[in-house]
């Protein structure tokens, strides 16, 4: 794997710069050497050195405004907003892309522009998901697009146009359940899970499988977000990685029957599996509010809300799912991105850079 580590003197943008794929993003082009700006609505910096931008990524005029003196040689596309139907995600999250290219191609600086997706493009979109004619896994690249109207394959039709116009490089990245460290950002598995399992530990009550016998029992993957943000910047810089589209996850598989021991242990908890339905979190953590509180003012953490940090709905989603999914990693392999992460060792590592926050206790 070549990655370019002389990014001095290099601009990279990345649009979302406070999600969980956006902080590692940041984080690691810093570490390179790139001067690195951040588009957020809120333009806040979670991660410092990141130079921040407010704009609003459906104002195409204002957001060309905000970025008029950028030159970013490098764009990432890390951010999408969640719309009530996928006609609606599919408005809303085509424009996302195509008022970033509009914005950032007019001063003709832009070599590369990566888009990160995931698993939806084979299982399908919330409307239809996982209903429709479905790849086999483990997912590969090359697989046709589903018959379903997907936001996704919007996005990417947008990235295409663009590149066909402006000339600039372009790749997709497609990734599984982000395992991350961010600050501020709840749709994030392993926070989630560490939050639910500090709370059973605080209650007393069984850390228990919320998910579906499928997950319980099946083979899955999940996607590192520092790996991720890894092969962003790979892809962006070697030519094996220009107009080409990527899964990233792991490179490892496991089953949650397996995992979740682990982290009941980890913890200080008992567990339960799955056993006879699922367990949804959402439905189950109405006391979370009130027990984190008291969790954070008897130690001390840096967020006292439980909604900034965990997010039960998504959780659910990815562990309830009735099918197996996880992906082929063998195309990035070939082409020369051979990085990985022990899944494992990737959630306890996330655990302890929580703590050291004191964003757990």
């Amino acid at each position: 794997m070549t990655m370019s580590t002389a990014g001095a003197g290099r601009r990279a943008l990345v649009i979302g710069s406070t999600g969980i794929a956006g902080q590692a993003l940041c984080r690691l082009l810093l570490e390179k050497g790139f001067e690195t700006f951040g588009v957020s609505r809120s333009a806040t910096a979670p991660v410092p050195g990141v130079q921040p931008i407010a704009a609003d990524l459906l104002d195409a005029e204002g957001l060309s405004s905000a970025l008029a003196e950028v030159d970013p040689e490098l764009v990432f596309i890390t951010a999408w907003m969640r719309q009530p139907s996928e006609a609606q995600n599919i408005e809303v999250n085509s424009a996302i892309v195509r008022n970033v290219i509009e914005a950032t191609t007019a001063g003709g600086s832009v070599k590369h522009v990566a888009l990160l997706t995931g698993l939806k493009h084979y299982l399908g979109p919330f409307d239809n998901y996982a209903t429709g004619v479905m790849a086999d896994t483990p997912f590969e690249e090359e697989s046709e697009r589903l018959d379903s109207p997907n936001f996704y394959y919007a996005q990417e039709d947008e990235l295409f146009a663009g590149a066909a116009t402006h000339g600039y490089g372009w790749s997709v990245h497609r990734a599984h359940t982000v395992f991350g460290y961010a600050v501020g950002n709840a749709m994030n598995m392993a926070l989630t899970l560490s939050v639910y399992a500090t709370i059973c530990a605080r209650t007393g009550e069984p850390f228990r499988f919320p998910g579906s016998e499928t997950q319980w029992n099946g083979v899955t993957d999940v996607t590192d977000s520092d790996l991720l943000a890894e092969q962003l910047l790979w892809a962006a810089t070697d030519p094996a990685g220009r107009d080409q589209a990527f899964n990233i996850a792991n490179g490892d598989v496991f089953r949650w029957r397996t995992l979740w021991p682990r982290i009941a242990e980890h913890f200080g908890v008992s567990w339960e599996g799955f056993d006879t339905a699922p367990a949804p979190l959402e439905n189950r953590m109405g006391h979370a509010d009130e027990v984190w509180r008291e969790i954070a003012a008897e130690h001390g953490l840096a967020e006292a809300d439980v909604s900034r940090l965990a997010s039960w709905w998504h959780t659910d989603g990815d562990l309830g799912r009735n099918l197996e999914c996880f992906t082929s990693m063998n195309k990035s392999r070939e082409a020369g991105f051979l990085g990985f992460r022990t899944t494992p060792a990737s959630f306890f590592d996330k655990v302890e850079r929580y703590r050291a926050a004191r964003i757990l206790p």
